[in-house]
């Protein structure tokens, strides 16, 4: 009961201080078209970006992992109170199963999102994962950019977290999206770089965007 009720609580909160941001979304024109296609995309984003990020997972259909944390579980909530679906794991723990689900959930017209420096760091390294998702899906890598005016950096977590203040401009930009062919083997380190150098792209255009704005 008393998890229900801290969960509800964060809920709420979250919903309260999200509506007072100030927000603007910047697409790419690739995902625009992804998207019309039908094709899935798997939102790419640094482990920190989230709480900046996860009131669009209603409407942008997501599905995403939560670990089997108190804090997960928390998040898990929230998360499923937002309109989003979740399947639970991490790369340390039932990430297989995790994957499969995310997979299946892509399939049936759900997008995916992915800290893709996870789950423990180093940050700002991407893993893996997002590659062998967007593989097994079909989907396509949309990298994913944040900066806020002001906020809240959590400095004692390894992630350095960032929450936007009340009121905050809250930039958000979808780059460019990554094709993973799902016929054939990809070059995963060629992946991997191409991903990071687009993360950093996109964070840069979400801080210019932010700096004009003003």
């Amino acid at each position: 009961m008393r998890q229900y009720v801290l969960s509800l609580i964060a809920w709420l909160l979250y919903r309260l201080l999200s509506a007072s941001w100030r927000k603007s979304v910047i697409e790419h024109a690739s995902v625009t078209r992804a998207r019309r296609q039908g094709r899935p995309c798997v939102f790419a984003h640094w482990h920190g970006d989230e709480l900046a990020l996860v009131h669009m997972v209603g409407r942008l259909h997501i599905v995403t992992m939560t670990s089997r944390s108190a804090d997960g579980r928390r998040m898990d909530f929230v998360i499923r109170k937002l309109g989003a679906r979740t399947v639970t794991g991490s790369s340390s723990h039932g990430g297989v199963q995790a994957l499969k689900g995310l997979v299946r959930h892509c399939r049936s017209g759900c997008n995916a999102s992915m800290a893709v420096d996870g789950p423990r760091g180093p940050r700002h390294v991407v893993k893996p994962g997002v590659i062998h998702l967007a593989q097994l899906s079909g989907g396509v890598i949309v990298p994913v950019g944040v900066a806020c005016s002001k906020r809240h950096v959590f400095e004692k977590s390894w992630n350095r977290a960032v929450l936007p203040w009340p009121f905050a401009r809250v930039i958000i930009c979808f780059g460019p999206t990554q094709e993973i062919h799902a016929s054939r083997p990809p070059d995963r380190a060629l992946a991997i770089e191409t991903l990071n150098q687009a993360l950093d792209d996109v964070h840069e255009q979400a801080r210019r965007t932010l700096t004009m704005s003003r």
